[in-house]
């Protein structure tokens, strides 16, 4: 927001500089984002007026001015602005005068014609940034001969302000006065407003049907404007030193009161109004064309300004172009209400606007202003377009200048918070410069909140504002005390940055992703999970928390895809979301997408696609790290994701804790993906899991080994027959692992070989064969038993 410093010392005038009472203001918690001067520097421009205006005779577009400048004599002026005229008040740069850009005003001939001077226009002097078309006319009133920057005060600065979303009670001149006038002890002299009486009984009926949105609406009537009056240059100018653009009287008006008051206001052409105003939610299918000539189509959650026929605005936002006010209008009718701050920022967000009534809705406005602003801006349209008033129609109810709400705030909490004991009558005085009744008692302070004050709601809000009045800079320093201790490494977990760096060495990249995802998408990855639906997305494809990894990853490999990287590895950890908000589970997890060759592309690589054992070989270097890989296990399962066929489900001390599995097909397919993905997904927590390094002395002694080549059923899988060996092989089987799968000629049909590499190794003596051998024949058996396995002869 910007505002006249000039227009803020009317209201209230401490004795500081620009700087300090920026600086001031500032470390009141509203940042002053920027000091600028309200015109650019000029010299030697005058009030003056023109006495006389004539064709010149050697050129058709140029004038041939009389100008008196106040000093006793007239002087001629040449002009070729189109709108000059005798009688008109002007400003005049005398010869001499300065103009900015370092322009200086020379005696001058102009086909033959003697110039003294310049008549000039607002952009000539820096109050435009667009070039003028014609001269500026200055008030009737302007004093002759005074010099043009002292009487329009332009020694002036804008002050632009940076507000947090919190102090919207700040977005207007009244809301940063007040704040000047607190932090300062001075009382603020604000305009007095009085209710304007009506000249006639004419009036326009309301209905409000979504109170809860618009709690009140106060409009009127005001017949015979003249739409065509000039707006006081007094007026043009602060508009434009708080940066809005002066268009007709009747907007300048509304936009004066906004800044003023901080109470957006709109009027509407009464004869484009049909039966009544309405404020209502607007019905599907209904369009409306704005004034900013962009159309929208409509839906239920819009909360619409209406008349009994359609949509006139949407609410607190902006106006229709239908019923707006243009050239034609005679009669208005002047509306400012009250609106609910979500609804408003809920639907400016949905259709992409963002104006300055929204701003200040969505931060919140005083409810108490609708009435005291329609007033205001009656007052002033009265006195420059000449309308007639008629009764104030009022909607709803409108708020009181106290909110019943009652905050507690405690001495002790006061004194804790601040770490220093104010005095209590200057708590009572800081409370009651910022509008708030204080009742004491023994134990602190009863407060109630002025109407404007909707950021203030608990007691930490009431010790935030004393400390902010009393300075910050007036607290004390104190270090912060606490007993500081060495965190406990846990050695039996291992650390996610070191997962992290052992998926980096084996070729993968980290990957960030959003933990909300689009909805088609998961489903078709996860059509039986439920996972939250975000009630304000960022957009249509984000609108779903994602239960899973999966999502993320497949849409990154799709970007990677996209722009010709054909071999990509990524792996990502972060939290999934599974369930209803009621009754969430959020579970982190560690996954990783790999598609593409299996080995970057070199002259002595394979170029072979990477398949499900390859990245089952770099998932189960991660179940290593925890040194307790015997507690995992690969158990073949389906998921909906996954290839039936490639896809198992992770066992972690028999429970489930993620899933491997090559991309499913009809998956791949709807995705429009022309390779194979292998991914997988763990529990991290599961995954971090491990046991405490501990040394085993080496054995001096040699080992045995046993080769066992069984037969079995191919559906029968490698662990089971591991398990089998580990449990038979006795207490100093070493070792037991997978050397050979074998089929093919000599092996029936249905059936493969296993061959496994058993080790036996004591640590004080040499195993013989006659220690050995039963613990061989045991493994046997029961493979034969529980598997139906046999040796292969």
């Amino acid at each position: 927001m910007k505002v006249s410093e000039q227009w803020l010392r009317e209201w209230v005038s401490p004795a500081l500089s620009t700087q300090a009472l920026a600086d001031q203001v500032t470390m009141a918690g509203l940042e002053i984002d920027g000091i600028e001067p309200v015109a650019a520097a000029f010299s030697g421009v005058v009030v003056a007026k023109v006495l006389a205006c004539v064709p010149h005779p050697d050129a058709d577009k140029l004038r041939l001015c009389q100008v008196d400048d106040g000093s006793g004599e007239p002087v001629q002026v040449v002009c070729g602005a189109p709108n000059v005229a005798a009688g008109q008040t002007i400003a005049f740069a005398r010869v001499g005068a300065v103009l900015p850009g370092d322009f200086k005003i020379k005696k001058a001939k102009l086909r033959g014609a003697e110039s003294r001077g310049m008549i000039c226009s607002a952009s000539e002097l820096g109050l435009e940034e667009d070039t003028s078309e014609g001269i500026l006319v200055l008030s009737e009133t302007a004093p002759l001969g005074e010099d043009f920057r002292d009487w329009m005060k332009l020694d002036d600065h804008t002050l632009e302000l940076d507000l947090t979303p919190n102090r919207g009670d700040c977005l207007s001149l009244k809301g940063l006065a007040r704040e000047v006038g607190v932090l300062n002890r001075q009382t603020v002299v604000a305009p007095v407003i009085e209710a304007v009486e009506a000249t006639h009984s004419e009036s326009f009926d309301v209905r409000v049907e979504d109170s809860e949105s618009c709690p009140c609406y106060v409009g009127r009537v005001i017949k015979g404007v003249d739409v065509t009056a000039e707006t006081p240059l007094w007026m043009v100018e602060r508009l434009r030193r708080s940066g809005i653009r002066s268009i007709d009287p009747v907007v300048d008006v509304t936009n004066y009161v906004m800044l003023e008051l901080g109470q957006p206001l709109h009027a509407f052409d009464l004869a484009n109004l049909n039966g009544a105003v309405v404020v209502r939610r607007a019905r599907s299918g209904e369009r409306l064309i704005l004034l900013d000539g962009q159309e929208l189509s409509l839906d239920e959650s819009t909360l619409v300004i209406a008349d009994e026929q359609s949509p006139l605005a949407i609410a607190g936002v902006m106006g229709g172009e239908s019923s707006g006010v243009n050239t034609s209008t005679c009669d208005v009718f002047l509306e400012a209400a009250h609106f609910s701050p979500l609804p408003i920022a809920s639907q400016a967000r949905q259709h992409g606007l963002h104006t300055d009534a929204s701003h200040r809705f969505e931060r919140g406005v005083d409810p108490g202003l609708p009435r005291l602003a329609a007033e205001r801006a009656t007052a002033l349209l009265v006195e420059i377009t000449g309308g007639q008033p008629g009764p104030l129609v009022e909607a709803g109810e409108i708020a009181q200048p106290l909110d019943e709400q009652r905050i507690m705030l405690r001495r002790a909490r006061l004194d804790q918070a601040l770490s220093k004991v104010i005095n209590s009558g200057e708590v009572v005085e800081i409370l009651e410069r910022l509008g708030m009744a204080v009742e004491s008692e023994a134990a602190g302070w009863h407060v109630s909140v002025p109407s404007w004050r909707f950021d203030v709601a608990i007691e930490e809000d009431l010790i935030e504002e004393i400390a902010r009045i009393h300075g910050y800079n007036q607290l004390p320093s104190n270090r912060p005390q606490a007993s500081l201790s060495f965190k406990r490494d846990d050695e039996a977990i291992t650390p996610v940055g070191l997962l992290r760096r052992q998926m980096a060495a084996r070729g993968y990249f980290e990957a960030v992703t959003y933990s909300f995802v689009a909805p088609e998408l998961q489903s078709t990855l996860l059509p039986d999970v439920l996972s939250p639906v975000l009630a304000n997305p960022i957009s249509s494809d984000l609108s779903v928390m994602r239960a899973s990894l999966f999502p993320g990853l497949i849409r990154a490999l799709q970007h990677n895809l996209n722009r010709q990287q054909a071999r990509v590895r990524l792996f990502e950890t972060g939290l999934v979301f599974q369930g209803t908000l009621d009754a969430l589970d959020q579970v982190s997890m560690f996954g990783g997408l790999a598609c593409g060759s299996c080995e970057a592309e070199g002259w002595s690589s394979v170029n072979s696609p990477v398949d499900f054992f390859d990245v089952k070989g770099d998932l189960e270097s991660l179940l290593a790290m925890g040194g307790s890989l015997d507690a995992w296990r690969f158990e073949a399962a389906e998921h909906s994701a996954l290839h039936p066929g490639q896809c198992a489900r992770l066992l972690y001390h028999g429970e489930e804790a993620g899933w491997i599995g090559t991309l499913h097909p009809a998956v791949r397919a709807e995705l429009g993906l022309k390779s194979d993905a292998v991914l997988f997904e763990v529990q991290l927590d599961k995954l971090m899991a491990g046991q405490v390094p501990a040394f085993n002395p080496l054995s001096r002694f040699p080992e045995v080994r046993r080769d066992l080549a069984f037969l079995v059923e191919t559906s029968c899988s490698v662990q089971a027959l591991l398990d089998l060996a580990r449990e038979g092989g006795g207490e100093w089987l070493a070792q037991a692992h997978l050397f050979d799968v074998y089929q093919g000629k000599g092996v029936a049909e249905g059936y493969k070989s296993v061959a496994l590499g058993l080790t036996w190794q004591h640590p004080s003596r040499t195993l013989n064969d006659e220690e050995i051998n039963p613990l061989v024949d045991t493994i046997v058996e029961k493979s034969r038993q529980e598997l139906g396995a046999s040796l292969r002869a």
